[in-house]
């Protein structure tokens, strides 16, 4: 009988540790989804990036090689 109830208390402890650690990384998660971040090539970006002309251009060119432009945005941002 002691090991059943042992069993079930540590049963128990790991459920609510994992419960516990699912909602605490949720949250960050649901901030990212908002604020629509993409990395790409260690370079992050969130939302819709401003770009200069000489940016715009290099994504404009990197998208017509094949590049999506989620990934052209960021990599122009980031080393144009």
């Amino acid at each position: 009988m002691k090991r059943v109830m042992t069993g079930a208390l540590i049963a128990g402890f790991v459920g609510i540790a994992g419960v516990g650690s699912a909602t605490a990384a949720q949250p960050s998660h649901e901030q990212n989804t908002r604020r629509d971040c993409r990395t790409y090539s260690s370079a992050t970006e969130c939302g819709q990036p401003q770009l200069n002309e000489k940016q715009r251009a290099c994504v404009t060119s990197s998208v017509q090689q094949g590049m999506t432009e989620r990934r052209a945005v960021v990599e122009c941002k980031a080393f144009a």
